[in-house]
């Protein structure tokens, strides 16, 4: 199970702190991702960290600006400076029997979704 919170409206060069609390994993590797859908758009994947060795990527569009982390089983997703462009519903997910990333996989690779939360970032 996952479940997200903590979206909501920011002004351009804002911040928001989005939180995933997931539970029920009882095998060793897993990952946590941070997707985005915006509308009329594909679901993009942000962000990932390993449960495993706390491994990290970003997609080229956040680095520098988001922060992925993970606390017992709650990830964060700290995202600085934001954009009208970061705006869409943030879905965090957990992949299945990976134990390092190098990189943020495609959504089809992923096989537990939460519910998803707003982000709406204003110019």
């Amino acid at each position: 199970q996952l479940v997200e919170s903590g979206g909501g409206l920011a002004q351009s060069g804002g911040s928001l702190r989005l939180t995933c609390e997931f539970d029920g994993f009882t095998i060793r590797h897993y990952v946590i991702g941070w997707f985005r859908q915006a509308p009329g758009k594909e679901r993009e994947g942000v962000s990932c960290i390993s449960v495993s060795d706390g491994t990290t990527a970003y997609s080229d569009s956040v680095k520098d600006r988001f922060t992925i982390s993970r606390r017992r089983t709650t990830v964060s997703l700290q995202m600085n400076n934001l954009l009208p462009e970061d705006t869409g519903i943030y879905y965090c997910a957990a992949q299945r029997f990976v134990e390092t990333v190098t990189a943020v996989d495609g959504a089809d690779k992923y096989d537990y979704w939460g519910q998803g939360t707003q982000v709406t970032v204003s110019s």
